[in-house]
């Protein structure tokens, strides 16, 4: 599989910490401590999930033609419509007919589930050009007040034209991927959650998620370059689910490798969701070089987890 090609929205009101200062006494400084973020962007009333994701599809059509795409998977676990979709909207937007439209929730691991639900229906050969959406309202969900996680996130959404057949040399070839579910540990199910009738996201045991993120992230790192017959030494960047900084750092202390391989945008978006590293992919696309290889690794509150190798061409 090839991703051919990658686009991201981001709404335009920035939330500075200075915000949370003056709502619950948080200081900057103890904000970006604890999570390496400065601010984080914010949808405007009227903007969702789905329109986020009509919002980066027209981006995206502006550089391919995706008249001819064969499937859609979305991905989200702040829907704005829990009937129809943001895949179904997509779908609606782009006049398709009669093509499979699936969504999918894994947490902020979902990118990596819906690329692989792309996989399954290519090696079915049930289609051969795919389109991938991420998009996350959080805002809509989340408290501000909450002084535990409430200054932790933001929104915005990219999507992906991914391929069966390489299209052009600038695509990145997607070497291997894989995902799990870890929800048979103890606090899995309860550490993080989203309940709208009760009180929205919460994390009344944050210290769990931290550690289970930083050991799943770089032991699935380590998993898809065995597959691959990688080593860390043959890897270019890494690029984390942008959950925390100090979980991204502590991923590449792990890992064994530098901070400058490290890509990050939590700093100046937080916490994006399963979007977060799609965005980061749309950011940086033009920068990469011929031959570069990037691990992706993911981890999602319930729990779930998964990492991709991918290469420039």
């Amino acid at each position: 599989m090839y991703i051919h090609a990658v686009s991201h929205y981001l709404p335009t009101a920035v939330v500075g910490n200075e915000h949370f200062t003056r709502l619950n006494g948080l200081s900057s400084d103890w904000i970006i401590e604890r999570t390496g973020i400065v601010e984080r962007r914010k949808a405007a009333p009227g903007e969702n999930t789905n329109t986020m994701t009509l919002d980066v599809i027209r981006r995206l059509q502006a550089k391919v033609n995706l008249a001819d795409i064969d499937l859609i998977v979305g991905a989200t676990y702040t829907p704005y419509d829990t009937i129809v979709s943001l895949a179904h909207e997509a779908q609606h937007f782009l006049e398709i007919a009669d093509i499979p439209v699936v969504s999918v929730s894994t947490a902020c691991s979902s990118l990596l589930n819906a690329i692989e639900v792309v996989e399954g229906y290519f090696a079915l050969n049930k289609a051969s050009r795919a389109l991938v959406i991420v998009s996350e309202h959080n805002t809509a969900y989340n408290n501000d007040e909450d002084t535990v996680s409430g200054h932790l996130w933001g929104d915005g959404a990219a999507a992906l034209l991914i391929t069966k057949e390489r299209q052009s040399e600038g695509d990145f070839y997607i070497r291997a991927l894989l995902t799990g579910g870890a929800a048979h540990t103890a606090k899995a199910t309860t550490a993080v959650v989203m309940k709208p009738n009760e009180g929205g996201v919460l994390m009344p045991f944050g210290r769990d998620v931290f550690i289970n993120a930083c050991q799943y992230m770089p032991k699935a790192s380590q998993q898809i370059l065995d597959r691959c017959g990688l080593t860390l030494a043959d890897i270019d960047y890494v690029l984390p689910h942008q959950a925390n900084l100090r979980i991204s750092r502590n991923v590449m202390n792990t890992l064994g490798l530098p901070e400058e391989k490290l890509i990050s945008n939590i700093q100046r978006l937080g916490n994006t969701g399963c979007a977060g590293c799609a965005i980061a992919l749309s950011e940086r696309w033009d920068e990469f070089q011929s031959g570069q290889r990037i691990v992706v690794t993911v981890f999602g509150g319930g729990y779930s987890y998964g990492a991709m190798v991918i290469e420039k061409l």
